[in-house]
């Protein structure tokens, strides 16, 4: 009788993450927001898929922003997108820089006004 191993496989994580750059880069846009007085509440969902940060202009409304990654997409589209309030994706990418670049901007107009 023989016995049967299974392939090692490359085995999804049980939970997506932001790892510390990531994630002092996303909060230090959110402390610049708040600071302007658009933002006030954060929630952070971390999923078998995907990871979410979502910024809020007020607790109970649906998130203004919400900044996903999904690894999965990481060869195709970009594993980091921006979605916007109504659900549409804004941006799409493979770096996180480029895809919080309309949040900056939309920033520094408000700084500048």
């Amino acid at each position: 009788m023989s016995n049967v191993l299974p392939l090692p496989l490359a085995r999804t994580p049980a939970q997506i993450g932001f790892d510390r750059a990531e994630l002092a880069r996303i909060l230090d846009l959110y402390g610049r927001m708040v600071a302007a007085g658009l933002w006030r509440d954060y929630a952070i969902d971390l999923g078998r898929e995907a990871a979410a940060f979502s910024a809020f202009r007020r607790a109970a409304e649906r998130p203004e922003y919400r900044i996903e990654k999904r690894p999965a997409l990481r060869n195709r589209q970009g594993m980091w997108a921006l979605i916007g309030e109504g659900g549409a994706v804004l941006r799409r990418g493979h770096e996180l820089g480029p895809v919080l670049a309309p949040v900056e901007r939309k920033l520094m107009k408000l700084v500048q006004d």
